[in-house]
């Protein structure tokens, strides 16, 4: 499979720019959250993230969840942690943490080799994901999910990556994520306790153009629709590469 380059698809093959995916001119409505999603600054909101990851990872994988701390790729350059606080008491509903290739090798690349036609692209990974119990939670997951889209296309990401165990797997073939490497194969992922699971991306220039296509029941959510509680910006730094910015909790790491 070739590379998908969001700047070559938007030139010569007609498709919309990714910034006109959430242009304001695109939006029809402007919805309020019981939530808010940010990135993470400091410290207290962190140690939050990581409340909500050692809660949602104690369903499945406890004695995974007992080990769980603040970890070194929450601060490194080029990643993010996202966390959904409750407007009512502020307390953690999920968090999710985003990161980028291109200060280094992806945590999935701990676990696999990632094909040359990903190698060649701008990519960014989803993992440590944790929502609460319940409805709440399965609102906090999809709202989480239209932030790692929205940081993607700020950033100039070719392709989104997750990796899936089962069942949750088929979360994301309903959003339309493909398989890296053989149909419904799962591999033991290093990074998320030995667990198998599915290595799927996605092509961050396509997903507007797809979804529409199948009349996706989330594409009002994520196109047409202003949350003004998804905020996925922070402060840039001088010394910046490449147009990716670094962790919100960078200047903490090297204090």
């Amino acid at each position: 499979m070739d590379r998908i380059d969001s700047a070559l698809l938007t030139q010569h093959l007609g498709f919309t720019s990714l910034e006109q995916d959430l242009a304001p001119s695109t939006v029809k409505k402007t919805e309020r959250l019981p939530f808010t999603i940010k990135i993470v600054s400091d410290q207290a909101e962190l140690s939050k993230a990581v409340e909500m990851r050692r809660a949602a990872y104690g369903r499945h994988l406890p004695e995974f969840a007992e080990t769980m701390d603040v970890e070194a790729l929450d601060a490194a350059p080029g990643t993010v942690v996202l966390l959904a606080q409750s407007r009512l008491d502020g307390g953690p509903l999920g968090t999710m943490r985003i990161q980028t290739n291109v200060f280094g090798p992806l945590a999935v690349e701990q676990s696999v080799r990632l094909p040359d036609w990903l190698n060649q692209a701008r990519l960014a990974e989803a993992t440590r994901l944790g929502v609460a119990r319940g409805a709440i939670g399965r609102m906090v997951k999809v709202a989480l999910c239209k932030a790692y889209y929205m940081y993607c296309v700020e950033n100039d990401i070719d392709w989104m990556l997750i990796t899936a165990r089962s069942p949750l797997d088929r979360e994301y073939e309903a959003m339309l994520f493909n398989d890296v490497y053989g149909q419904n194969e799962f591999l033991p992922m290093t990074h998320v306790g030995g667990m198998p699971h599915r290595v799927m991306a996605k092509p961050v220039a396509l997903v507007r153009q797809r979804w529409a296509a199948v009349n996706h029941s989330f594409y009002g959510f994520f196109f047409e629709t202003n949350h003004v509680d998804i905020d996925v910006t922070v402060a840039s730094r001088p010394d910046q590469a490449d147009g990716v910015e670094y962790s919100g909790l960078q200047s903490l790491s090297e204090a």
